[in-house]
């Protein structure tokens, strides 16, 4: 165990391969380099709530890290869209002992958002834009 603080290994299996390695006479070259690669995109679909008029109403009771990294990745993808958010607690944190909010996650990151209802000048504007 002191050759893996030592010399900065994670497990004993390479400890003991390093190990055999040294023991072979060879040198031991442990995570001396760094090789690129890329993650290749998925193509996702996304399915919203609701559609008024000119905009999207997506409901949250709990909207957990993948949802809001979903709603981030939409965001940036398509600025045009209008998707906005109804929270059955508005307030409810982020994650258990997070000092953010939903609201403060929305208002951080231009989503607008309400608490427990569609608000009426929502659905005035719905009403005003539907075709």
């Amino acid at each position: 165990m002191k050759w893996m603080r030592h010399k900065g290994f994670r497990s004993g299996l390479e400890v003991k391969i390093a190990d055999q390695i040294s023991k072979y006479g060879l040198p031991v070259h442990y995570e001396t380099e760094k090789l690129s690669y890329v993650i290749p995109a998925r193509s996702a679909k996304y399915t919203p709530d609701f559609k008024l008029g000119k905009f999207y109403v997506e409901t949250k009771g709990f909207w957990s890290t993948s949802d809001r990294h979903r709603h981030l990745l939409i965001k940036d993808q398509h600025p045009d869209l209008d998707i906005r958010f109804v929270f059955s607690n508005q307030n409810a944190k982020l994650y258990k002992g997070s000092p953010t909010s939903y609201a403060n996650y929305c208002e951080k990151h231009g989503f607008i958002y309400s608490h427990k209802w569609i608000p009426d000048n929502w659905l005035e504007e719905a009403k005003n834009t539907s075709a």
